[in-house]
């Protein structure tokens, strides 16, 4: 809202209306709002839930310290969740299609992990919102974000093509430029399935070599298969925070890492000149994107006051549902979904453990008679939470490792 009131008082030489062109002055603002705002309102939604008595029921699994969280507030994501809207609506672009994008999934899967948390603490059932209706809502956003990624006319590629004595009579003089250097080259603009393949040169994708159909209906075959690609990411990411969020400040710190990682990402997707010094795929009004991963960060950051060891307040399935679609929704439309394994490696991990753990279980009580187990406990970081290890050490080494792979995710620029 802000961006566009200084850009009307920009017309009337308004002082300092000009700045808020720049991404890196609102992505600045961006970033202190959302920290100034969950620090604020933070501590009176705590005190809130203290009082309607909104607490964490906690199952005693014989983890060190576990009962001392009996009574944690919980539904504390709507804390993040306010943090990144607010910002966003203030400093963003609203008409931007990737925004747009970003605020229905972050209201999406906040609205569904509230219903669970609601579930939970006011109607006493544990098992909260039902898996099925989860998996619904996951879907209904990964249906939303391809099949809007599929029709929208603002959703494009650009692609330097430098000309040389092989291609030069496939393009008029009309459309070739010259470079600094000295050399042809022409930008061509499409709209096609495209994604990035990490540690490959020339590592562009086509979805479209997925589908070994021909005939004119091929193009509508390719995007469905990029839908359901879209649906399993989604799922599989805001499940992954799901299961990730198990001590205090793991889930939030992780997706903090990510979110900058991912703000670094599409800020040089969404820039035609470094876009082309690194050759990776220029996006067309990505660059907007840095102010909602801005919020992202200020949001997790200024959520760790409270959320760090001894927790003060729990995000519940609010906050790691939602958190985990953003991701998965901000690397699809960056198309940089292939990175996931990586970049998001510690909810990976996670997710894995516990899917071994119950394979095995079920496994070996059909061949034995007797369930036998990988890990002394899943996830992976009750496991070591068994082994003895105090959980801010858990929490922090969990870190150390997200931050490695993200500068891993980083590097994947340059090293293919």
């Amino acid at each position: 809202m802000l961006y566009y009131l200084f850009a009307y008082l920009e017309q009337f030489d308004f002082p300092g209306a000009g700045m808020f062109h720049y991404l890196s002055f609102r992505a600045s603002l961006t970033i202190i709002t959302s920290l100034v705002i969950s620090m604020i309102i933070g501590k009176r939604i705590i005190n809130t839930l203290h009082r309607r008595q909104i607490g964490e029921s906690v199952r005693d699994l014989g983890l060190d310290g576990q009962q001392q969280k009996q009574g944690t507030p919980t539904m504390g994501g709507v804390i993040i969740l306010a943090s990144i809207i607010i910002p966003v609506l203030l400093f963003a672009d609203l008409s931007n299609i990737y925004i747009i994008l970003m605020l229905v999934a972050t209201v999406w899967l906040g609205l569904i992990g509230f219903m669970d948390d609601y579930i939970k603490v006011f109607r006493k059932n544990k098992e909260g919102l039902r898996g099925k209706f989860k998996i619904i809502g996951q879907v209904g956003l990964g249906l939303i974000v391809g099949v809007t990624l599929y029709l929208s006319d603002d959703v494009k590629i650009r692609e330097r093509v430098t000309i040389d004595q092989d291609n030069f009579s496939r393009y008029s003089t009309q459309e070739m430029k010259v470079d600094q250097a000295g050399n042809l080259y022409v930008v061509q603009e499409y709209k096609r399935p495209l994604t990035t393949i990490p540690f490959v040169k020339n590592n562009e994708f086509d979805y479209t070599w997925l589908v070994w159909f021909s005939g004119k209906y091929a193009d509508h075959l390719v995007w469905i298969v990029f839908v359901l690609v879209v649906i399993f990411i989604v799922t599989a990411v805001s499940n992954g925070a799901n299961i990730t969020d198990g001590l205090d400040g793991l889930a939030t710190g992780s997706a903090a890492i990510i979110g900058v990682t991912l703000g670094i990402l599409a800020w040089l997707s969404g820039n035609a000149i470094y876009s082309n010094y690194l050759n990776i795929m220029h996006i067309p009004l990505a660059g907007e994107l840095v102010i909602f991963a801005g919020a992202f960060v200020g949001a997790t950051i200024g959520f760790l006051w409270y959320n760090s060891f001894p927790a003060q307040v729990f995000m519940g399935d609010t906050g790691s549902l939602a958190l985990g679609g953003i991701i998965a929704v901000f690397a699809v439309v960056i198309r940089k979904e292939l990175l996931i394994p990586v970049l998001c490696g510690i909810y990976l991990v996670e997710s894995l453990s516990v899917i071994l753990q119950v394979s095995y279980f079920r496994r070996t009580r059909k061949k034995y008679g007797a369930g036998r187990r990988i890990f002394l406990m899943s996830p992976l970081h009750h496991h070591y939470q068994k082994k003895g290890f105090p959980e801010p050490k858990i929490v922090t080494r969990f870190w150390i490792v997200g931050i490695m792979l993200a500068v891993i995710s980083i590097v994947t620029l340059k090293i293919r």
